[in-house]
């Protein structure tokens, strides 16, 4: 599911289940975790982060879970603790995203230092469909860089921005072609590995400083929402529209 390769100076880990567009069970994400601790331990100086086929990462893999036993907020703990190894790494990062990059693949791309997409990527909030809430960071991003009324509209329609929408509205840093991502991505982080890497994570940590007072608390607010609508008919509606691959009938129960 999750690989490591360390091409000197870089690291790169993939996301390896495209049969699934790369969703995120449980183990996945603790198996990503371990691997950004294997790539930390390393010492290597740069990192690039990517999906195998079609998508960068579709959120998480809920096939199979029941929405009446499903531990939401273990699940989430989880994922915030990942997000917050990512964000700490101590070299610049990079993440290529082609594809659907939703959910928690969303926090993935918060997380990364500098993210490149395809684009033909599709970034947004599912989740009007599922009757749950964005999580993994969405709404500190989406605020942040579109402001509440756009945000909002997001949220509520499930519409999905192009990774070029995206990175014209300031979310991600470039667009490019989904040929040329990969091999841009990876000369970046080249770039990066073979530049003043203390001087970069100075600037990081103080960028890091400035953004994560509101990014963290809001991921803990989203955590706590998330498991008080697992109780909601409409949340067991949706998990069971989406694993039948039907259209949700939701009550606003």
């Amino acid at each position: 599911m999750i690989t490591l390769k360390v091409d000197g100076p870089v690291a790169e880990v993939v996301l390896d289940a495209p049969d699934k567009l790369n969703a995120l069970s449980l183990d996945a994400v603790g198996e990503l975790d371990a691997a950004y601790a294997e790539a930390e331990a390393s010492g290597v100086r740069a990192l690039v982060l990517r999906g195998e086929g079609r998508a960068f990462c579709a959120g998480r893999d809920i096939a199979g879970v029941d929405p009446a036993t499903d531990d939401v907020a273990g699940y989430l703990g989880a994922v915030e603790a990942l997000m917050r190894r990512m964000a700490a790494f101590p070299a610049p990062t990079f993440a290529a995203v082609q594809g659907a990059c939703l959910g928690v693949g969303l926090g993935l791309a918060i997380a990364t230092d500098v993210v490149y997409v395809a684009e033909t990527a599709k970034v947004g909030s599912p989740f009007a469909n599922l009757g749950a809430m964005l999580d993994s960071g969405g709404h500190a991003l989406l605020y942040e860089r579109l402001g509440a009324h756009r945000a909002l509209d997001l949220i509520y329609t499930g519409d999905l921005l192009s990774g070029a929408e995206a990175v014209a509205a300031g979310l991600f840093s470039r667009s490019m072609p989904t040929g040329e991502l990969l091999e841009f991505t990876r000369e970046r982080a080249a770039r990066a590995a073979a530049g003043p890497t203390q001087a970069f994570l100075a600037s990081k940590r103080l960028i890091d400083r400035l953004r994560d007072e509101r990014l963290w608390r809001v991921v803990a607010e989203e955590n706590r929402g998330q498991a008080e609508l697992r109780g909601t008919a409409d949340y067991r509606e949706g998990f069971a529209a989406f694993q039948a691959k039907r259209k949700p009938d939701f009550t606003g129960s």
